[in-house]
C-alpha cells in the first residue's frame, strides 16, 4: 500500500471553511485545532475534573465480553480506568457489514490519533468508538451498495420491523441474514478471500442476534488488536450510569435549546444554513414508549412533556418518576448525545465527519450552559483508495485522480464519444431531415388548397421518415460506439470505483468489497500507514 495526500474535496461549506480557514469559523468551537499545543491545553483541562472511568469501564467489559478479545482491549479497559488516562473517541450508526467504507475510515482515525497523542503527550490515550445503537433509522443501516451487471446496485436486507425501534433491539432472522449476505458476496465474486470472509461474517451471524451487536462482533474481529474499544448508546447498563447525568438534561432543556437556537441564529447571520432541526420547544430526549421512540418537547401552557404523536403527555415530576424506574427507555437527541459523551468521557478529541462538524458548531454555548467544553473537533480522515486496475486505466485515458475525485468522468466521456461520432454522416443525416421539412412544408401548402384532409396525414407521413432517419443515426452510432466498448468500459469502471453515482467512495462503497478481495490483512495495512490529521485527501493504492 502507499498513501498520498491529494486536495481536501469540497462537504458542506461549514466544514470545508473548518479544514481550509478555521479562522473564519473558530468562534463556534471551544478548541482551535490548528493551535500546535491544542491537544497538550485539552489534556490539561481534562485532568481538573473527574470522571466516572471504573462506573464506564466496567459498562464497556460487559458489553463488549461476547465480542472477538485480545489483550490490546483488556489493556485498553486498564488504561481507561487511570486517571491520568483520555479517550479520542467517535461514533456512527451499526451498518450491516458495518455500513460504508466511512465508518472504518472514523475507527482508523481514532485509533492512529489515539496513537500518535499517546506518543507526543506521553500520557495513556484510549481509542473509544461509540456506537449509535439507541438510533431508530433502520432504512438508514439496512443496506449497502454491491456491484451487479456492470453498476452498482443498493442491496436492502429486507425484514420488517413493528414501529421506530433503536437499531439495538432489532433481533434479525439469520437464516434471512445469512441468504442476504450470500447474496451480497455472490456480487462481489469468488476470490482467494470469499470463503474466508464469509465465514467470518457468518460466525458473526450465528454469535449475535441485533443489528447492534452484529455490526460490534465484525468491528472487534478485525480491530481487536488495535485496543478499540466500544460503547453502545443504548446499553441499558450505561444508561443506568447516565441517569443523572439525564436528570440534568432534562431540568436544564430550556437553556439548552435557547443556547442552541441563539448559535444557528448567529451561524445564519454569517451565510450558513443550519444543521440541526429544532424549535422552542424542544427538550431534546427521546422517551421509548412502547415499540415508538418518541422525541419529546415541552407544552409550556399545559406544563407537561409531550411526544410528537401526543400519545404522552407527562408532568415534569412524572418524567421524573419514569427516568428514576426506567432509564433505558430514555436516549439522547443529535443535542444532547455530545453532551452526554463529555459527561462520560474524558474526551482528548472527538472524530467528526463532515456533517458532524456542521452540526457541533451550533453546540458550544449548550456546552456552556452545562458548565463544560466541547472538545476539539478533528476531521475524520478522507480516504479513496485506488486499485491497481483502475489506476491503469485511468493512464489509459490521461486521467488524473484529482480530477476523477473533483466531478467523477461524465465530462471527459462526453468529450471521446463527441470525438468518435462522424460528423459528416451526421451533417448528410441533418441535411436529409431539413431537406424533408422543406419538402413537407410546399406538400402541405398546396394541401391547404387542394384539401385540408390530407395535412394530418402528409404530417405524420414527415414525422415517420423523421423517425426512420432518427432510427437509423441511433443504430449507426450504437455501431461506432460498440467499436469502441472497450474504452467506454473503462470510463464506467474508473467512474464506479472512485466517484460512483457522483458521491465520494466511502459514501457508497462496503469495506468487504476490499477485503473479499484483498483479506483480513486490507485492515492491518491500513493501519500501518502514517496519516496527518491536516485536512488534505488520503488517496490508497491498494
Amino acid at each position: 500500500m502507499e498513501l498520498e495526500n491529494a486536495a481536501a474535496l469540497a462537504t458542506n461549506r461549514f466544514a470545508s471553511l473548518y479544514v481550509e480557514d478555521m479562522e473564519s469559523v473558530k468562534d463556534f468551537f471551544q478548541y482551535n485545532i490548528k493551535n500546535e499545543s491544542v491537544f497538550r491545553q485539552r489534556y490539561e483541562d481534562l485532568m481538573k475534573r473527574d470522571f466516572n472511568r471504573d462506573g464506564v469501564a466496567e459498562c464497556i467489559e460487559n458489553y463488549m465480553g461476547n465480542l472477538p478479545q485480545s489483550d490490546a482491549v483488556k489493556f485498553s479497559i486498564e488504561k481507561f480506568r487511570n486517571p491520568h488516562s483520555a479517550v479520542v473517541i467517535g461514533g456512527q450508526q451499526a451498518g450491516l457489514l458495518t455500513g460504508p467504507l466511512y465508518t472504518i475510515h472514523k475507527i482508523i482515525s481514532i485509533i492512529k490519533l489515539a496513537e500518535q497523542q499517546e506518543k507526543e503527550l506521553g500520557r495513556p490515550i484510549v481509542p473509544v468508538f461509540w456506537i449509535a445503537g439507541e438510533d431508530h433509522d433502520y432504512l438508514e443501516i439496512n443496506h449497502i451498495f454491491a456491484p451487479q451487471n456492470e453498476h452498482i446496485k443498493k442491496k436492502s436486507y429486507n425484514e420488517a420491523f413493528v414501529g421506530k425501534m433503536m437499531a439495538s433491539h432489532l433481533v434479525f432472522n439469520k437464516e434471512k441474514m445469512f441468504a442476504w449476505v450470500h447474496e451480497i458476496f455472490s456480487c462481489f465474486g469468488d476470490r482467494s478471500h470469499t470463503k474466508e470472509m464469509l465465514t467470518v461474517v457468518d460466525e458473526a451471524i450465528s454469535k449475535t442476534s441485533t443489528f447492534t451487536e452484529f455490526f460490534s462482533y465484525l468491528i472487534m474481529y478485525f480491530f481487536k488488536d488495535y485496543g478499540l474499544l466500544l460503547i453502545d448508546s443504548a446499553d441499558p447498563k450505561l444508561r443506568q450510569l447516565e441517569k443523572p447525568f439525564f436528570s440534568r438534561l432534562i431540568n436544564d432543556r430550556q437553556i439548552i435549546t435557547e443556547s442552541v437556537l441563539a448559535q444557528q441564529e448567529k451561524k445564519q447571520s454569517m451565510g450558513f444554513s443550519n444543521a440541526i432541526e429544532m424549535d422552542e420547544y424542544a427538550a431534546n430526549v427521546f422517551y421509548y414508549h412502547g415499540n415508538e421512540r418518541e422525541l419529546l418537547e415541552f407544552d409550556p401552557i399545559e406544563k407537561v412533556f409531550v411526544s410528537k404523536t401526543n400519545e404522552l403527555r407527562v408532568t415534569d415530576e412524572e418524567l421524573g418518576d419514569l427516568l428514576e424506574l426506567n432509564p433505558d427507555r430514555f436516549s439522547n437527541n443529535v443535542v444532547t448525545r455530545p453532551l452526554m459523551q463529555e459527561w462520560l468521557f474524558p474526551t482528548l478529541a472527538f472524530i467528526a465527519g463532515p456533517g458532524e462538524i456542521a452540526y457541533w458548531g451550533e453546540l458550544l454555548p449548550a456546552f456552556q450552559a452545562m458548565e463544560t467544553q466541547m472538545p476539539p473537533i478533528v476531521p475524520r480522515l478522507n480516504i479513496t483508495f485506488l486499485d491497481k486496475t483502475t489506476e491503469r486505466y485511468m493512464d489509459d485515458l490521461n486521467l488524473s485522480i484529482n480530477s476523477v475525485l473533483e466531478r467523477g468522468t461524465t465530462e471527459e466521456r462526453n468529450r471521446f464519444l463527441a470525438s468518435i461520432k462522424n460528423k459528416r454522416f451526421e451533417s448528410v443525416l441533418l441535411e436529409t431531415k431539413n431537406e424533408l421539412v422543406s419538402r413537407y412544408d410546399k406538400i402541405i401548402e398546396n394541401l391547404e388548397e387542394i384539401d385540408r384532409g390530407h395535412v394530418r396525414l402528409a404530417e405524420t407521413n414527415l414525422k415517420k421518415q423523421i423517425k426512420q432517419l432518427e432510427f437509423l443515426q441511433k443504430r449507426v452510432e450504437d455501431s461506432i460506439t460498440k467499436k469502441h466498448e472497450a474504452t467506454l468500459q473503462k470510463f464506467q469502471h474508473i467512474e464506479q470505483i472512485i466517484k460512483p453515482d457522483g458521491q465520494p467512495q466511502e459514501r457508497i462503497w462496503n469495506t468487504f468489497y476490499y477485503l473479499n478481495e484483498y483479506g483480513q490483512n486490507f485492515i492491518d495495512e491500513l493501519l500501518n500507514l502514517q496519516y496527518e490529521f491536516d485536512g488534505r485527501h488520503k488517496i490508497i493504492r491498494v
